[in-house]
């Protein structure tokens, strides 16, 4: 038998093979066996080499042809078998609704925090992050609170059993300290998360929310500067007609202090003119004091807000308890 024969044998038994196949692993078997390293195929072209020069090229060219036609039947088989196989195996209804896998959202106090944020980092600042179990020195001393103040108390904190007098941070300002502790000025920082007090959960209230603070310290910072600020940081968040008029205040951590109220279409329409949003004011020199920074050289101004308190400006929410019920009919709107 020539090796013409044989090869035309060998093509003939590879393409009974691969229609035979029932299943992938089977073709991959048939190829293997045909085409493969060790396949009868790839042996007889071996032999190409013994045949006389004159005859190499028509052998060569059947070759070509036989492999061509086995790898287009390969191909194909592979198509209808791969279909098959995705097939169910049992009777099914291709005309029935389909059923479509839920795609997950970020919670509507993320979705403000991130937009608060985003607000900050487009003005220089970044974000820092601190521990939320603290020491009365970073919650309350070195923010100059007496130590008779109202919310040392344990009616109004938070306090944990444990060495040190711990407690559950009242608010983020206690990370401005960590950060000014470890850095020197310039400081430029927004600080969200949650904090804890002793309220009664109701409607506008939880023993647990979340804030975010920011703060800023340079030569010669000025009341204007922290005005700038938050007017910028309230127009990206509520929209461009938001309003705000700073009335005096006190806070034991800054001197002056103000009281932030805006207004916009959204307080309107609930019936009032001015609502009370944030606090802020200048760093008090006390404050610089106990960070070790130079209060004749440094000026820098603080100001913080609930973010709860804009989530529901924002949506329309009237209880506060509803972003903690994981209800998820609720979250579904956001």
């Amino acid at each position: 038998m020539t090796l013409l024969e044989e090869l035309e044998s060998a093509k003939a038994a590879a393409l009974a093979s691969l229609a035979a196949a029932p299943d992938i692993p089977a073709l991959d078997h048939a190829k293997g066996s045909a085409i493969g390293p060790e396949g009868r195929f790839t042996q007889l072209m071996r032999r190409l080499g013994s045949l006389p020069k004159e005859e190499r090229p028509a052998v060569g060219k059947a070759f070509n042809a036989a492999k061509a036609e086995i790898e287009v039947l390969l191909a194909s088989r592979r198509a209808d078998l791969e279909l098959r196989a995705a097939l169910p195996r049992e009777p099914f209804d291709f005309s029935a609704p389909g059923r479509r896998r839920g795609v997950g959202r970020l919670h509507p106090l993320s979705q403000v925090t991130d937009d608060i944020v985003r607000a900050f980092r487009r003005l220089g600042f970044a974000v820092a992050d601190g521990p939320e179990i603290e020491d009365e020195k970073h919650c309350f001393d070195a923010l100059n609170t007496p130590a008779d103040h109202p919310a040392r108390d344990a009616q109004d904190t938070f306090f944990i059993d444990a060495p040190g007098r711990s407690l559950l941070r009242t608010h983020t300002s206690s990370v401005q300290i960590r950060v000014m502790e470890t850095m020197p000025p310039p400081i430029r920082i927004v600080v969200p998360g949650r904090v804890f007090r002793r309220d009664n959960a109701d409607a506008t209230h939880n023993p647990t929310f979340h804030q975010i603070e920011g703060l800023y310290v340079d030569r010669n910072v000025t009341v204007g500067d922290l005005k700038g600020t938050v007017e910028a940081v309230f127009r990206e968040v509520l929209g461009n007609d938001v309003r705000l008029r700073f009335r005096p205040h006190y806070f034991s951590y800054t001197e002056p202090s103000l009281e932030i109220d805006f207004t916009n279409a959204l307080v309107r329409k609930l019936g009032k003119e001015w609502l009370e949003i944030a606090g802020c004011g200048m760093v008090h020199p006390k404050v610089f004091e106990n960070v070790g920074y130079d209060p004749e050289q440094w000026s820098g101004w603080a100001f913080g807000f609930g973010i709860e308190r804009i989530a529901m400006l924002r949506y329309g929410i009237t209880d506060i308890r509803s972003f903690y019920e994981n209800d998820v009919r609720f979250l579904r709107q956001f």
